[in-house]
């Protein structure tokens, strides 16, 4: 009776483990949202405490925070401020050109028989000069289309706000609360946490930093490239592409879409083939060589640890999978190496012979 009684209590239990994992990843799956929103903002308070602690050695912590957040929320102002006129100005530059491309593309079909031949059968030039005459209505209709996204604008401000919310709290509270949870544990325990929580913070400032390395190396080449070329606006290119370049895997690829979009107007076709060949080549080097050094000395993992981190964590939660692999990995590793460690020192304890007691090996006097 004994032995039923105890297997309808595994039973019940592994019955009841199992309802609980299925309830927790049920109710974290419905909280997908606010969960993606904490990592976020865990990510980002663990890179700015170190420009807080830096300027808390000379200022109030709370002034520290806030000019900390101050300069980062003063990044997207002034990326707007560089790139906006740029852009307008582009914008209008192309509005008013198009007819006199739409003139040079006719003259060179008049001067092509074959060209000329194709053009009398489907009315090519006929067409894009039909289209040019449309383009200045047709950019403001662009205009209300624009405006019909305010709404999803609005979601992303909002999940913005909330996230730096987020991550002030957590640069404010988060050291006590870390500290709190560090007193509950054993002492050795304890020790190897907080050297683990650590290393892990550590780990996460320098993969920011060589995050910036590699955009600075990516936007500076470019604006050289640009500058060769003769290619209008190449500095506020070169801040498209350094931004952009914070992106892994795809961020490089959509700058380099857009930088080439602008060379089509300036020396076609010899601008846009020497930045296709160099975008190329560059993406090439910067994946197999300056990301996986990089990255592999600031986050001490391996190059090929970092490169399929960054292909897991695409392909399973995209662009934000992507910038928090490789500080997850190294995290990942971290914890490793302490579990590992803390195995040996318990095995080493266990193998070692216990000492035997005071006085066993005394003899006694005579």
């Amino acid at each position: 009776m004994s032995g039923q009684e105890s297997l309808t209590r595994v039973v019940f239990r592994s019955v009841l483990i199992v309802l609980t994992v299925v309830l927790a990843v049920y109710i974290a799956y419905l909280l997908r949202t606010p969960l993606g929103w904490l990592v976020v903002a865990l990510f980002l308070a663990v890179a700015m405490s170190g420009p807080v602690n830096f300027l808390d050695r000379y200022m109030r912590r709370g002034l520290a925070i806030a000019v900390s957040y101050l300069a980062l929320f003063m990044v997207p102002i002034a990326l707007g401020a560089i790139l906006v006129p740029s852009i307008v100005g582009a914008v209008n530059d192309l509005a008013d050109n198009v007819p006199e491309y739409v003139d040079d593309i006719q003259q060179t079909v008049n001067e092509n028989k074959q060209l000329r031949d194709l053009d009398e059968d489907y009315q090519i030039t006929q067409r894009l000069e039909q289209e040019a005459e449309k383009l200045p209505a047709e950019l403001g209709g662009a205009a209300g289309t624009l405006a019909d996204l305010g709404s999803g604008l609005v979601s992303s401000v909002f999940a913005a706000v909330t996230i730096l919310i987020l991550s002030i709290f957590m640069v404010s509270r988060g050291r006590g609360w870390v500290e709190a949870l560090l007193t509950l544990q054993p002492p050795d325990r304890e020790k190897r946490l907080r050297r683990a929580l650590d290393r892990s913070a550590r780990a996460v400032g320098s993969y920011v930093a060589g995050m910036l390395l590699q955009a600075t190396i990516a936007g500076v080449s470019t604006y050289i490239v640009l500058r060769i070329l003769g290619v209008p606006f190449a500095g506020a290119l070169a801040v498209v592409v350094f931004f952009f370049d914070l992106i892994p895997l795809v961020g490089a690829t959509i700058a380099a879409v857009f930088v080439g979009l602008v060379t089509l107007f300036n020396d076609f076709p010899i601008d846009t083939i020497v930045w296709v060949v160099w975008a190329i080549a560059y993406q090439q080097v910067e994946n197999t060589v300056i990301q996986p050094r990089i990255q592999s000395r600031a986050v001490n993992v391996q190059p090929f640890v970092v490169l399929v981190a960054v292909l897991f964590g695409s392909s399973l939660f995209g662009v934000a999978g992507a910038l928090l692999a490789i500080p997850a990995a190294a995290s990942i590793q971290i914890a490793l190496y302490e579990y590992w460690e803390y195995r040996k020192e318990i095995q080493r304890l266990h193998s070692d012979p216990p000492l035997p007691p005071a006085g066993a090996g005394a003899q006694a006097p005579t």
